[in-house]
């Protein structure tokens, strides 16, 4: 028999639930939820507040005043450790919990079983691996991060349904409806820098960022506060000067290969970080640059480009999912492809695992990531 109740998984689910809320605000820390129950009634609960602020166990204290006797279900291990707040195992001591159930263990190094260590300690009875998968799915990115010291990169494509991105003059504009891009604002949200091509700028002006009235969540002025970060691979520095994407607040990072003093002089001067991230293609290198993002703490990347830089990443194996936004119209043979591949054989095919399909106004969008391997039939 499982050593959980049916109470415990409907405590969970609801820190799971709670969890969630924090999704667009907390980056690049994880997001938690946590509930505290005592003689089968709520009596606390709380998510993770932006970074520097408290986290869920200790919103859920606070919420509850009086702890003593009560389980606490969270979504995470609690932290062992001093960052921008006090451990959240030693709250739960001082607080007289009794039990805590957690979804998981923290990968994080500075945690990985200490925050049970210390509630052990106390005497508290510890319990985990309730709703795990559950538990991952909310916070894939970073445990990719404490995993592999690499972020999560999904890779976003708008599609005709005869698989064209883009007329062949490269006009994009529009090709899914406004729901779909309402979604699309949610992914944007919720990463913590979103990667473009310098072609992307030139033929759509585009300025990544999250907006609110285009954010169809729960107080999306709060995410809107925290805009992801701006990346545009530009191997030679050709992003014209009157780019929107310069203009904007927050952090804007060009990558080039190809150093132009001048210019990367003028780009610093408007508050734009350049960066040489040369590759042996005499491109910039994705995968190099992914690493300058893990180490900022990026957890979750978004990939919008256009089919070559796709195809690039998706051929280097930089890309985890994708989400793929298809709408019902037909664009023509002479507009560009989802993704440049290459392939002359059948047998170089690319296999996806869909995990999602879900409807947005006339669109459909598929969430797919790429198999390993293959038996061939």
């Amino acid at each position: 028999m499982s050593e959980f109740s049916r109470n415990d998984h409907e405590y969970m689910a609801r820190a799971l639930r709670l969890a969630r809320k924090g999704l667009y605000t907390t980056m690049p820390n994880p997001t938690v939820g946590c509930v505290l129950v005592r003689d089968e009634k709520i009596i606390g609960e709380g998510f993770t507040s932006p970074a520097g602020g408290p986290h869920a166990e200790i919103n859920a204290l606070t919420a509850a005043g009086n702890a003593s006797g009560a389980t606490a279900y969270v979504s995470l291990e609690p932290c062992a450790h001093y960052g921008r707040t006090p451990p959240c195992a030693n709250a739960l001591v001082e607080a007289g919990v009794t039990r805590v159930v957690a979804a998981m263990r923290d990968p994080n190094p500075r945690v990985n079983g200490g925050g049970f260590h210390i509630l052990e300690n106390a005497g508290i009875q510890t319990a985990s691996g309730l709703m795990e998968a559950e538990a991952r799915e909310v916070n894939a990115g970073f445990f990719k991060l404490m995993e592999t010291g690499l972020p999560l990169v999904r890779c976003k494509m708008a599609m005709s349904v005869d698989g064209r991105t883009a007329m062949d003059s490269g006009e994009s504009q529009w090709i899914t409806g406004p729901d779909a891009r309402a979604d699309v604002q949610q992914w944007r949200a919720r990463s913590c820098a979103i990667i473009t091509g310098v072609d992307s700028i030139i033929h759509d002006d585009s300025s990544l960022t999250v907006r609110s009235g285009e954010l169809r969540i729960e107080n999306p002025e709060a995410a809107v506060e925290k805009q992801p970060i701006r990346v545009v691979l530009d191997s030679t520095l050709r992003i014209p000067y009157n780019a929107r994407i310069l203009n904007l607040p927050g952090t804007t990072i060009i990558a080039s290969a190809h150093p132009d003093l001048e210019k990367q002089k003028e780009l610093e001067s408007r508050g734009i970080e350049v960066l040489t991230v040369p590759g042996s293609d005499g491109r910039v290198d994705l995968s190099q640059m992914l690493k300058v993002l893990a180490d900022r703490g990026c957890k979750e990347v978004l990939l919008e480009t256009g089919a070559r830089l796709a195809g690039s990443a998706v051929r280097q194996g930089c890309v985890d999912e994708l989400l793929i936004y298809m709408a019902p119209i037909l664009l023509g043979s002479q507009a560009r492809p989802l993704f440049e591949l290459p392939f002359e054989k059948m047998a170089e095919k690319l296999y996806l695992d869909i995990q999602e399909t879900r409807s947005f106004g006339q669109d459909l969008r598929i969430r797919a990531s790429l198999k390993e391997r293959v038996e061939q039939p």
